[in-house]
């Protein structure tokens, strides 16, 4: 099945080098969960802050076990600093 896997802001450095803007389209396993995508790409957890699927927030608690369907958009973002 096929995702859309977005990242902004300094997590785009995780994403491979062939990608368009902050995006890439994915071949994924049918049973895979946001938490083996997010794995797949080595993030740092404290810096997975933001995760929307199809623009709906997912909890951390959710975000292991929560399983990807054909079509998903998965959207991360890392926590905001500044002043």
């Amino acid at each position: 099945m096929k995702v859309i896997f977005k990242l902004f802001a300094s997590l785009t450095d995780y994403l491979p080098p062939e990608r368009k803007y902050n995006a890439i389209e994915l071949e994924v396993a049918s049973d895979t969960t946001l938490g083996e995508l997010i794995t797949r790409f080595n993030m740092p957890p404290k810096l997975v802050h933001l995760v929307l699927i199809n623009g709906v927030y997912v909890e951390p608690a959710d975000r292991a076990l929560r399983q990807l369907v054909d079509g998903d958009v998965v959207a991360i973002w890392p926590p905001v600093a500044g002043g």
